[in-house]
């Protein structure tokens, strides 16, 4: 006897290239030809060819999305952001593109940097951040983002730093995305304090504060040459750990101070940057499961001396995820555009950048059972793009290639174009 077939409220059909991107498909992508999906109350209820669908489905209540000549795939998970920041600094920017051009700027005596967004974080008002935000969160779901974590750290002060989460909490509120908020009181420190006292009060003031509050699910630090050591962010981070919060750690972005092997000891949530990243810690990251979370984009802004190598780390059997690091001195809000400039720039293939930005995403934030992957019972959150061909991606450049995005069952972009409604 056939058991009753399952009635969903939405169905994609006839995708021309359906990416499930479930983990350990052969070609990296789960690629199914003319396969359909079918979603019911927000979840992940079918996925498959044809002729299973037929004997599965009856799509006869359902709301129809024909993916004929389109690529169906999981929206992407930038797990590394820092979008909430007063201003922008494109004027140093542009300098900075011409040889001496940034050290006239400097000479000016114009604050630079961190510093600069710093200043200019502290002296804009709450509300005018959250809706600046709010317009960048909405520009990246309409580029396919339908999950992203987003970091304090412009604020290096109780009150900024408090203001910054704030707005995430916010945009957490009245957003369609989903939103991880992460605490990066250890961006650097004031000027108008020493690291010692900084630390102290990051540990016995900020920390606590942040954890009372609810504020974040993370507690982040940057140890690199010039920044805080490995001993002072194990001094940071089990504090955090302590009050509940998750550890991550941006490391090995300009030197090798053991920030990797620190993050792989802690079994952190990921490892960002990772530049300069030895073998031996790749191998320790690899058997501990942290992600390594790779950042194109800012090799790219930065003119970075030393781009990350990903060959290593894809052969040595790490977690590796891509994300935008979206701040004001890398102004990037398409995943579109670090995948490729992943593939060119760092070559990695078009298949492993996109494993890093949907399933590699989201074991970074460790949502993986939720997100990244198309499978029966998993959150329906869904991009369409208007090509046949995935590989356009890599190829293509300059080109929003969504059409549609699903988040949760829901609708929020058709035809390029955010629902209004879905954002206050």
């Amino acid at each position: 006897m056939q058991s009753q077939r399952i009635k969903p409220d939405l169905v994609i059909k006839n995708c021309g290239q359906l990416l499930t991107m479930k983990e350990n498909a052969g070609d990296r992508v789960g690629l199914i030809t003319g396969g359909h999906v079918a979603i019911k109350e927000g979840l992940i209820v079918f996925v498959g060819s044809q002729e299973a669908y037929q004997n599965n489905i009856d799509d006869c209540e359902a709301n129809i999305i024909d993916a004929r000549e389109k690529v169906v795939l999981p929206g992407f998970v930038d797990c590394h952001t820092h979008l909430v920041f007063g201003k922008s600094r494109v004027d140093e920017y542009v300098a900075g593109l011409v040889p001496g051009g940034l050290e006239g700027f400097r000479s000016k005596g114009v604050p630079t940097g961190i510093e600069a967004s710093v200043h200019m974080t502290r002296a804009e008002s709450e509300e005018t951040l959250y809706h600046e935000s709010l317009s960048k969160v909405t520009r990246m779901m309409s580029y396919g983002t339908t999950t992203l974590e987003i970091k304090s750290g412009y604020g290096l002060d109780r009150e900024t730093e408090m203001k910054q989460l704030s707005v995430i909490a916010k945009l957490k509120k009245n957003s369609k995305t989903d939103i991880s908020a992460t605490f990066l009181g250890a961006h650097g420190w004031p000027k108008e304090m020493t690291k010692a006292r900084y630390i102290d009060f990051l540990m016995q003031e900020m920390i606590p504060l942040v954890a009372e509050g609810q504020m974040a699910e993370a507690c982040d630090i940057w140890v690199d040459d010039g920044y805080y050591t490995a001993k002072e962010a194990e001094k940071i981070l089990t504090t955090g750990r302590s009050f509940g919060l998750a550890s991550k750690i941006h490391t090995d972005c300009y030197s090798y101070v053991g920030g990797s092997d620190l993050a792989a000891e802690y079994r952190m949530m990921s490892a960002d940057h990772l530049n300069y990243i030895p073998t031996h810690s790749i191998k320790k990251l690899a058997e501990a499961k942290v992600p390594g979370v790779l950042l194109p984009g800012t090799d790219f802004s930065v003119n970075h001396p030393k781009p990350f190598d990903p060959r290593p780390m894809i052969e040595g059997g790490m977690i590796l995820a891509l994300a935008t690091n979206f701040n004001p001195g890398n102004w990037i809000e398409s995943l579109q555009l670090v995948i490729a400039l992943a593939c060119r720039r760092h070559r990695m293939r078009v298949e492993e950048a996109l494993e890093a930005t949907t399933l590699g995403g989201a074991k970074a934030l460790k949502k993986d059972h939720l997100i990244g992957s198309l499978e029966v019972g998993k959150l329906a959150d869904i991009q369409i793009w208007s090509t046949s061909n995935y590989k356009d991606v890599a190829y293509k450049h300059g080109r929003n290639f969504v059409e549609t995005v699903i988040k949760r069952g829901e609708v929020v972009v058709e035809k390029g174009f955010n629902h209004p409604t879905n954002y206050t």
